[in-house]
């Protein structure tokens, strides 16, 4: 593995994101010296918090997988995730809700969720269901510590047995029709392909080996943050703190100054210096190319994800059909993906993610009211409407959300709002997200494992990149990965893995929905 030659005493990490802080833990655990300069006023980044009326708003994700990846980082300076952050594993996952009427709550248990699937679709589709959850898991045995969780120099390194495995398991086949072996139902089907749209692809246009994301979202687990998912980038920061970090907010950086190859000082807004030794950029890619002066040449244009409209919701009741995590899908498949990645138009039938925070943790909200998170998918603004556009289209968008809410049975939702707060991709083009999205870019093949902005810069030795843009890529699991790849780079150590027992008393493992 290539490394940052020379001295490394002192790094400075660009951005508190769940990168940036995971990779500040993981250098710390090695004996670095960390500074982290921050343009925000505390931790976050996409993941950050913003209280609206006495509602604690969660700006970023909503759904926590694979928490044990966040551990390796408290792990890295003798620290505990489950000590700092409770968690509750959600049971059901999801509940999804079809146009048909019909409803299917997504168990992480094979054995409840084989029980649901033979009440929802028949005994066949259970028998597909058990197939179906033995190939995810062969798939994540065969991607993770090869292909995801770790540092390509080369498309070489692909040349490995494990890449045998995963092209015998169908890995480069298509998602929809490698789903489809498994399942005949077109709704079930839906429920283990969705999660391709995170990788800014449609199902079926994906690579099969995709599919390791359902096995994070219907197998692994789905977790719950109390606090709100903001929780976990703030115990981060504490933790790095209290293991000798310098946290310094509101410290947007302006210029990195270098000489013969290297950088060796970031110069803040405010005119401050801070010498370094090393520097980790997490800030979007085209900001971090802009600091460094230069733009890597790459045989095509980068390719975006679609990006989402978002609106926070705080009301003054709930529904008791919503789960803290409701997948509503329209009639509408194939067309969705069209209209989002193809021909640039807003969903003509919305399939949503509504997250109810408020389910486990009634504190996000003021006594007696709920928080909700509605997320429809858009277009970026390459392929759909440009930022500015979105002045005027954003509110009318918003309210045939609402309208379209009511009708799929949340009656009165547009009345029961006290406060909300609307996201567009105007607002993510103005937070610096490039083609307006927070997704970044899609997982296209050339740009995926060594095809994907590499996380080391060609003629700057001691600068490496991490976060969602480079490897290995997009969402909660794969950022905090980023970060621990990000510091094995300066460090030449793999990430260390915790090797403790959780706390069962941190962890609710057996925690029902409340609905």
């Amino acid at each position: 593995m290539k490394g940052v030659p020379g001295p490394t005493g002192h790094v400075v990490v660009v951005g508190a994101g769940l990168s940036g802080l995971a990779c500040a833990l993981h250098l710390l655990g090695a004996g670095r010296r960390v500074t982290v300069v921050e343009r925000d006023t505390g931790p976050g980044g996409r993941a950050g918090r913003l209280r609206l009326g006495g509602f604690e708003i969660d700006t970023g994700p909503t759904v926590l997988t694979m928490p044990h990846l966040a551990d390796e980082a408290f792990a890295a300076v003798g620290d505990s995730l489950y000590r700092r952050v409770e968690l509750t594993a959600l049971h059901p996952a999801y509940r999804a809700c079809f146009a048909d009427g019909s409803s299917l709550d997504v168990h992480t248990d094979g054995d409840a969720m084989e029980t649901e699937v033979r009440r929802f679709a028949g005994p066949a589709q259970a028998a597909g269901y058990r197939e179906l959850r033995q190939w995810l898991e062969r798939l994540y045995r065969a991607q993770m510590r090869r292909f995801i969780d770790t540092n390509f120099d080369s498309p070489f390194r692909l040349l490995h047995p494990d890449l045998a495995r995963l092209a015998a398991l169908g890995g480069f086949g298509r998602l929809d029709g490698r789903i489809r072996r498994f399942l005949s139902d077109e709704r079930l089907r839906r429920v283990f392909s969705f999660q391709s749209l995170y990788a800014g692809v449609a199902p079926a246009r994906a690579l099969a080996a995709y599919a390791v994301i359902a096995y994070m979202d219907t197998v692994a687990g789905v977790w719950f943050p109390r606090g709100g998912m903001h929780a976990l980038p703030r115990a981060m920061a504490d933790a790095a703190a209290e293991a000798g970090a310098e946290l310094r907010w509101t410290a947007e950086v302006s210029a990195l100054e270098r000489s013969a190859g290297r950088v060796r000082a970031v110069r803040l807004a405010s005119g401050e210096r801070i010498a370094c030794d090393a520097v980790v950029l997490t800030c979007e890619l085209p900001v971090a190319y802009e600091l460094l002066g230069r733009r890597p040449r790459r045989p095509v244009r980068p390719h975006h994800s679609p990006s989402a409209v978002v609106l926070h919701a705080g009301t003054d009741r709930t529904w008791p059909q919503l789960a803290h995590h409701t997948l509503s899908f329209g009639a509408a498949w194939e067309r969705t993906f069209d209209e989002l990645t193809r021909t640039g138009e807003v969903m003509s039938d919305p399939s949503l993610l509504i997250t109810r925070p408020t389910a486990h943790d009634p504190s996000l909200a003021p006594p007696g009211r709920h928080l909700h998170y509605v997320l429809a998918p858009c277009p970026n603004t390459t392929t759909g409407p440009p930022a500015t556009a979105w002045r005027d289209l954003g509110p009318r968008y918003r309210d045939s959300l609402v309208r379209e809410l009511e009708r799929r049975g949340l009656d009165g939702f547009g009345d029961s709002i006290e406060q909300e707060l609307l996201v567009t991709p105007l607002d993510w083009t103005a937070r610096g997200h490039a083609a307006g999205s927070p997704f970044s870019l899609s997982h296209t093949f050339a740009q995926t494992g060594p095809f994907r902005p590499r996380n080391l810069v060609r003629g700057t030795e001691n600068v490496v990149l991490a976060g969602c843009g480079t490897t290995p890529g997009v969402g909660v699991p794969t950022v905090l990965i980023s970060g621990k790849l990000a510091a094995a780079r300066i460090t030449g150590l793999p990430g260390l893995r915790p090797g403790r027992t959780r706390p069962s008393l941190l962890v609710r493992a057996g925690a029902d929905d409340p609905s």
